[in-house]
């Protein structure tokens, strides 16, 4: 309903009645108010008088209603723990593919290879929950397919030049904007699901902690909203989630990295690399010309870029 009144409120632009929304919701100008309380509590500017109500603004929050086709599959917290934790126990549950579980602040957000992600106000911080119909040797294209939305919806959106670091952060002027976390649990020969974690720096200030990292509002400074990146982000991903399983994503992927021919560490569980990145196959998998000389293909790990 909250949503439904939103939509109202938005649509006329100016002053709505009571009455007119009591009419056109079927539901009793008593129970108008009281969701216009709410709403104000939230952070809606809501404007009443004798003659109605005027929407005057909206908070940046991801409220599960300000995405309507979406809203049953939003589960929005202020806080959690991590959206991780939170996409893994919904899993387990049977939730619906394309699920999202989205917070303003994560107290324990964590990275690859067990880092941390700092996670405060101004950054949008999501888990998404697929059941792709992909076997679990093809289950890495989620990944590309992921990091490939994110970077050209960024610069569709901000003309900033976002592009990929194997194998799926996100820079801009060699600085991390984001960053990915990928969980599966499948079966011998079929995926139960994949939990993608992503962490945007939006409207924080990351560099304070981490001086290789920027944010949008760093970039361009200014805020940004965090509801128009994640919507515009799921329909790409959607999109480009259609054909996962006969597509080659990586070609697609290509087109926005920014690793290929750069002097670069790889870091794994147990080891570490160092020379130059030539390529990535067909599986992901970094193809890494060793300062020692020979190849290695890295399937995961975590790369940094060097000076030669």
């Amino acid at each position: 309903m909250k949503g439904q009144i939103l939509n109202k409120l938005r649509a006329e632009k100016g002053i709505i009645s009571g009455e007119t929304l009591s009419a056109e919701l079927n539901i009793s100008r008593v129970s108008i108010w009281k969701h216009i309380q709410k709403l104000k509590k939230l952070g809606y500017e809501i404007d009443a008088a004798p003659t109605g109500y005027r929407l005057v603004s909206s908070p940046d929050t991801p409220f599960p209603w300000e995405f309507p086709e979406r809203s049953s599959k939003i589960h929005y917290y202020e806080e959690t723990t991590s959206t991780m934790d939170m996409a893994r126990d919904l899993g387990r549950k049977g939730c619906p593919d394309f699920t999202i579980v989205v917070a303003d602040r994560q107290t324990k957000g964590r990275g690859r290879l067990s880092r941390t992600w700092i996670s405060e106000d101004g950054g949008l911080y999501f888990s998404i929950i697929l059941r792709p119909d992909v076997p679990p040797v093809l289950s890495f294209k989620v990944n590309f397919a992921a990091s490939t939305a994110l970077a050209k919806i960024l610069r569709d959106m901000f003309k900033i030049n976002a592009s990929v670091k194997w194998p799926n952060d996100i820079l801009v002027e060699n600085a991390k904007l984001s960053g990915m976390l990928s969980e599966l649990e499948a079966e011998t020969d079929r995926v139960s699901f994949i939990n993608l974690g992503i962490g945007i720096n939006v409207n924080n200030n990351p560099a304070q902690k981490e001086q290789k990292a920027t944010s949008l509002k760093n970039l361009l400074g200014s805020n940004q909203s965090r509801k128009e990146i994640l919507a515009n982000f799921l329909d790409e991903f959607e999109a480009c989630l259609k054909n996962i399983a006969v597509e080659n994503i990586i070609s697609r992927w290509k087109q926005y990295v920014s690793t290929l021919g750069q002097h670069v560490k790889v870091t794994t569980l147990h080891d570490a690399f160092e020379g130059v990145a030539e390529d990535v196959d067909d599986n992901g998998a970094l193809i890494l010309r060793l300062k020692e000389g020979g190849i290695k293909k890295i399937l995961y790990g975590d790369c940094f870029y060097q000076t030669a």
